[in-house]
């Protein structure tokens, strides 16, 4: 993003469309949240279109009526649909509620006032409401992908539907195409973009980023139940899904029980479709080392960052996820000045090793990544320093407040340049 596109702007208003929005008060991601605070802050308004979400928190609380209910959160104007989310409902569910959610939003394209229309993912249809004010009502689109759909649940195997696929990749290509300008969250997903022949000055790449404010402040410091404080705790907090790959914190668990190390302790703290079998396998093979922990929300999260000896950074052994995603649970460690260990190679895994910001392990290797936590320890000293410089990264290349002044000057040069 070049200081080309640093253009004035009128106020402007945002129709915003995120299903799986959260204000600080849920255990999920707050990126959206952040971003229309920003929005705020440079005298834009910002209407914020979401459905309810496992794990999330809007703010509102009014009973819903006729589907909806509506209010003002911290200076957002809210507009949420009764479509609840979870990550655990079933592939026909899941679809079906972004289908409604892509039509009900469709409908607020038509009856709302903007000047802009902003749509991020996941789902992929979150770019409907988009495409249609674009088309129909000549409106500034700007699209944000979080995931490349349908290329992971592809590489995953999660969708095999050829006709499914090929639907979504219409899609994908339409949503691209129609946006006057995308965001891509990570390089891969910004090449992913290109590809459907979209040109490189029409995308801009803005990451996720370290909320310094939260994990820098004053904190409670705790550890869960079962956990010492001469334990060396190490932490993944985020999504027990398919994509997340958890089964590697338990294989290495197995590893360090082995080895005898109880001294060691993996903590899992969040929900999601395999957190049951994940339990249920642990509690079989009476793996011990590893504690779960209900999600807890970002304040509480803090900490427990405190008390923190080493962030987990683990995904499923997928290639395309190597380059193509920008996890917020990265950011939120780093953040609070954590070492990181990481499971796969890829964007990440290169800028723990440049920056000696912690350890990158080889995928699908349970002596390895036991082989990382006796290492890590037997020197606590160096965790500090890895620590700091975790801390320092987080400050220089991803301070949330810097990132989302460049996406809002990235949505004014939509609508100044449409």
């Amino acid at each position: 993003m070049s200081s080309q596109n640093a253009i004035s702007v009128v106020s402007m208003k945002v129709l915003y469309f995120h299903q799986h929005f959260s204000t600080p008060r849920g255990s999920t991601g707050i990126r959206s949240y952040e971003m229309a605070q920003r929005l705020l802050k440079r005298g834009h308004q910002v209407v914020m279109v979401c459905g309810s979400y496992g794990g999330g928190e809007t703010g509102l609380d009014a009973p819903f009526e006729r589907g909806m209910r509506r209010g003002m959160v911290a200076g957002i104007d809210v507009v949420e649909f009764d479509l609840s989310y979870s990550n655990r409902d079933g592939f026909l569910k899941r679809a079906m509620t972004f289908v409604k959610f892509a039509l009900r939003s469709v409908g607020l394209v038509f009856s709302e006032k903007y000047d802009l229309v902003f749509a991020t993912t996941t789902p992929l249809t979150a770019g409907i409401p988009g495409i249609v004010a674009r088309w129909f009502r000549r409106k500034p689109f700007v699209f944000e992908v979080r995931d490349l759909w349908p290329e992971l649940p592809k590489a995953m195997g999660v969708i095999k539907n050829p006709v499914v696929l090929a639907a979504m990749s219409v899609l994908e290509w339409t949503s691209y195409r129609s946006a006057n300008r995308a965001i891509g969250l990570s390089p891969g997903i910004v090449k992913g973009i290109e590809r459907t022949g979209v040109a490189p000055e029409r995308i801009a790449m803005v990451p996720n980023g370290c909320d310094l404010g939260i994990f820098s402040a004053a904190v409670e410091r705790w550890r869960p139940e079962g956990v010492r404080e001469t334990d060396l705790m190490a932490v993944f907090a985020g999504t027990h899904g398919v994509a997340n790959g958890l089964d590697a914190v338990l294989d290495a668990a197995v590893e360090l029980k082995k080895r005898g190390r109880e001294d060691i302790k993996l903590v899992l703290v969040g929900q999601g479709k395999l957190k049951p079998q994940l339990e249920a396998r642990a509690a079989r093979e009476g793996i011990s080392n590893v504690v779960f922990h209900p999600p807890v929300n970002k304040a509480k999260l803090a900490g427990l960052m405190a008390s923190t000896d080493i962030g987990m950074q683990i995904l499923a052994n997928v290639p395309a996820f190597y380059y193509g995603t920008s996890p917020n649970k990265f950011f939120d460690y780093i953040a609070a000045g954590l070492p990181v260990l990481n499971n796969y190679p890829g964007w990440l895994a290169d800028m723990i090793a440049e920056h000696g910001c912690g350890v990158a392990v080889p995928p699908d290797n349970p002596a390895a990544f036991a082989d990382a936590l006796e290492g890590l320890a037997g020197r606590r000293d160096d965790l500090g320093a890895m620590g700091e410089r975790a801390k320092t990264l987080a400050e220089s290349s991803f301070d949330r407040a810097k990132l989302a002044d460049q996406w809002v000057t990235w949505l004014e040069g939509a609508l100044a340049r449409p």
